[in-house]
């Protein structure tokens, strides 16, 4: 198994304008300075977290898809990052994955945040997604999802646990407590990308933007600035940990019913993750 490189873009987002965030982002994938396998986008990065669903979404295969697959086919690389996406009649927080070879597949928000009232504008996903990359087998989440260890578990199923996120600075703490926890009781690595800058709800964010190996050490801190961040995953120190110290053998054995949206009862308004 080869060593995964990876890249993190911390970026502010234009409020509700996806051509700027995609020429913004387009200037700084052109630009890359390390090699890349993966680039990872913040969530919603073409229009910031709104909930203004139907006069953001974007249709399968729409501008967004299509640019990213441009990138990721010109520049060698995998892509990702979440945007608002309607499908079939429903609105979904849809993390896109698009291969060089212009593959694209996706996995939709489970976890919808109800103390911004985002059940009551998208509909959750059903399915969590594993995706494979150059042998390494990576799960891709988004915001909220951190919170829930039970959809985060798979130490077995998977060697990245990847969250994409707009989380405000009023919780930064939870952010970067979680991400480290997801890390040691999933023994991989975990890298969580968020944005920084003040949204068109006057929602702030601080970044925090990190990559935490399977001991829960911080393997990479990209703080509260602009930073486009490379971090080198190394698989033999994964392998020979998991070898050495196989928690994950021990853990128990559970059947995650997903068939049911994870709550779908009104909560209060109120920005965040």
């Amino acid at each position: 198994m080869r060593d995964l490189n990876i890249v993190l873009i911390q970026e502010k987002l234009a409020w509700q304008a996806p051509a700027e965030n995609r020429a913004r982002f387009e200037t700084l994938l052109r630009h890359l300075d390390e090699p890349a396998d993966l680039v990872v986008l913040p969530e919603m990065f073409t229009t910031g977290f709104t909930l203004d669903a139907a006069a953001n979404a974007e249709t399968v295969g729409g501008a967004t898809s299509r640019w990213m697959a441009d990138m990721a086919g010109e520049l060698g690389i995998t892509l990702c990052g979440s945007l608002i996406v309607e499908d079939a009649g429903h609105y979904y927080n849809r993390l896109l994955w698009v291969t060089p070879d212009g593959r694209t597949e996706h996995y939709d928000k489970r976890h919808l945040f109800r103390m911004a009232g985002e059940h009551r504008h998208f509909s959750a996903g059903m399915q969590r997604r594993i995706f494979e990359l150059h042998g390494w087998r990576i799960c891709p989440l988004i915001c909220y999802d951190l919170r829930f260890p039970v959809w985060s578990r798979g130490a077995a199923a998977f060697d990245l646990l990847l969250y994409v996120a707009n989380w405000p600075a009023a919780r930064r703490q939870a952010w970067r407590t979680l991400l480290p926890a997801r890390a040691v009781e999933n023994q991989c690595y975990v890298a969580g990308v968020n944005r920084i800058g003040v949204d068109g709800n006057n929602v702030r964010y601080t970044g925090d933007s990190g990559v935490f190996d399977f001991l829960g050490n911080t393997f990479m801190d990209c703080g509260g600035e602009n930073l486009v961040a490379p971090a080198r995953l190394e698989r033999a120190d994964l392998d020979e940990y998991r070898e050495k110290f196989p928690a994950f053998l021990d853990a128990d054995r559970f059947t995650l019913l997903a068939d049911e949206p994870a709550g779908t009862e009104s909560g209060p308004a109120g920005p965040g993750s």
